[in-house]
């Protein structure tokens, strides 16, 4: 029997409980840690959060027309990747990566149809905020892959008809008949300004169902324009031409041009340079003298088709839009709720100034995100794919925007979806004027509507035909 010394006895302390999965890893700690990533870097120590093998980052896309003669939205794109910065700045979305692409879809088949393969090819599981008139070259791709396109601009009628779309507003359906019942108490006569093609061809009944949803009885007359022109003055004259039998005090304009309608206010002001804009009156327009004078006439747009900073380099409080109605979709940029986006923009564009924080695109884009990063959360450690994605929103999950929004919700038992539109989710509209200079909440006096609204009524009116076209 040989002897030695006895073993040591010790007690071995009981290995701590894994911590749960997520997609961002606790960082390795200490030296050993820093050992153990030079000797494992080609397997991937030291990635960005969520980046490993096991647990891929969240990609999604956005688009929009960046370098096009028509409408442009680069603070879309722009605004998607601050919020990618800014996320993923905090650990990623639910513990995960957020990857966002970016593509300039043209305004055109072409490239908007190689964006949504792009959004194939990169495995995308949605796209979010996003611009694009070209929704047959969109939709064709994405559905077929069974990618949820969430929160587009809303420009197009099949966003809120196709069941792939997931839209966070009212979109253009929704501002137009807002339009109508802003205008409702000023005008007996509205000329509706507005692109050729099918995108505006529902936009009469809708102005006109505005208006006399909000009990007015004024006339609307359509007034189809190309929308990369820089002159309007025949567009302009035919204007004048249909207001006339209206009450000088008592016409109207309402233009939805998006990036053209500065142009076309502009010539509207040549062909009336007596006064063709204004908040009307009795008596002649602004700078009108003498007989013949123009008087003026009220004029109304949507968010997207008049701005702040294009009311600024109008002129501010003696420009053209003073005294102009503006329908939105959201509160305005001045609202304490938009504090956060302010921050984010401030914080992570780095100085990018097509980030203008009162611009409807960036905005959506916003809400958008928004509602991704909702969804995101509500699927917890499970898989985030296309499939999942679109399973959490099909199935009602609720989202809240901090009340820039009603309550978002797009499953199948969804009250509030409305005729006409079924993937509507949200009908609530602003009233807005340009006042001193400032586009800021219309005051509501008179019969004139409040600075909310609902155009809910006006979209669910069944189409009163194609009357008072001339």
């Amino acid at each position: 029997m040989t002897t030695g010394p006895l073993p040591i006895r010790t007690r071995l302390r009981p290995r701590p409980a894994p911590a749960p999965r997520r997609g961002v890893r606790a960082a390795f700690r200490g030296p050993l840690a820093g050992a153990l990533c030079g000797l494992l870097l080609a397997s991937g120590c030291g990635v960005l959060p969520g980046g490993g093998d096991d647990e891929p980052p969240v990609t999604v896309m956005t688009w929009a027309p960046l370098h096009t003669t028509g409408t442009n939205a680069p603070g879309m794109t722009a605004m998607a990747r601050a919020y990618e910065r800014w996320v993923n700045s905090g650990g990623g979305i639910g513990g995960r990566e957020l990857r966002v692409l970016v593509c300039d879809e043209g305004n055109e088949s072409v490239a908007a149809a190689e964006c949504a393969r792009r959004a194939v090819r990169e495995k995308a599981v949605a796209v979010v905020g996003s611009y694009s008139e070209q929704d047959a070259a969109i939709f064709s791709p994405i559905s077929l892959a069974g990618i949820p396109y969430l929160g587009g601009y809303g420009i197009t009628h099949e966003e809120f008809v196709n069941p792939d779309s997931y839209p966070v507003n009212g979109g253009l359906p929704a501002l137009i008949a807002a339009q109508g019942a802003q205008l409702a108490p000023d005008c007996d006569r509205v000329a509706l300004v507005r692109p050729e093609g099918v995108t505006g061809d529902t936009w009469l009944d809708l102005l006109r169902a505005g208006l006399r949803g909000a009990g007015g009885k004024g006339e609307v007359v359509d007034l189809p324009v190309p929308v990369a022109s820089s002159d309007y003055t025949p567009q302009a004259g035919q204007v004048l031409d249909r207001l006339a039998p209206a009450p000088a005090a008592r016409r109207c304009v309402s233009v939805a041009l998006g990036d053209s309608t500065a142009a076309f206010v502009d010539s509207f002001r040549r062909v009336a340079p007596s006064g063709g804009t204004g908040t009307g009156g009795t008596g002649a327009g602004a700078g009108g003298t003498g007989a013949g004078a123009t008087p003026a006439v009220r004029v109304g747009s949507v968010l997207g088709s008049v701005s702040q900073r294009l009311v600024d380099r109008s002129g501010g409080a003696s420009g053209p839009y003073e005294g102009a109605a503006v329908t939105g979709w959201y509160p305005p940029a001045s609202d304490p709720r938009w504090a956060t986006m302010k921050k984010v923009i401030t914080r992570h564009a780095f100085g990018d100034n097509a980030i203008d924080p009162a611009d409807a695109g960036v905005q959506t884009t916003w809400i958008a995100y928004t509602a991704l990063r909702r969804i995101v959360e509500s699927l917890g450690e499970g898989p985030v794919t296309a499939r999942t994605v679109r399973d959490a929103l099909d199935k009602g999950t609720k989202v809240s925007t901090g009340g820039l929004t009603p309550t978002l919700s797009w499953g199948d038992d969804y009250a509030r979806s409305v005729i006409g539109y079924p993937r509507t989710a949200n009908t609530r509209v602003t009233h807005l004027e340009v006042r001193d200079g400032q586009l800021v909440a219309a005051q509501g006096t008179g019969d004139g509507p409040g600075a909310t609204g609902d155009a809910r009524e006006a979209l669910e009116s069944e189409p009163t035909g194609s009357g008072g076209r001339e």
